[in-house]
């Protein structure tokens, strides 16, 4: 499983560095801090959708510069905990701003 989830990673992250034109052409980083955010960025989803405790379906992340963001709705505050740990954890990541919501 793990196999598989890493593969569907990189082929995610490949196809993404096929569309990099858009982030670069906006001024925002260069081609390479664009390259390193967007495996950061998969390799967070990927540990979502290994983790039981988060529905990595329901938390959106993006990163700019190193910097994570997350959004979304969490069923808990354990979940939401979690998941902000998860994105700390993943080499390149400088910090994280974890504005997913709870839900009642």
């Amino acid at each position: 499983m793990t196999i598989r989830t890493s593969l569907g990673a990189i082929v995610a992250a490949l196809a993404l560095l096929t569309v990099s034109g858009c982030a670069v052409t906006r001024g925002q980083e260069s081609v390479g801090a664009y390259i390193d955010d967007t495996v950061i960025t998969t390799g967070i989803k990927a540990r979502f959708f290994d983790n039981k405790e988060v529905a990595g379906s329901s938390i959106s992340v993006e990163t700019l510069n190193g910097t994570v963001m997350l959004s979304g709705f969490a069923k808990n505050a354990r979940e939401k905990t979690v998941a902000e740990n998860i994105a700390r954890d993943v080499k390149g990541v400088k910090a994280v701003k974890n504005e997913i919501a709870v839900r009642p």
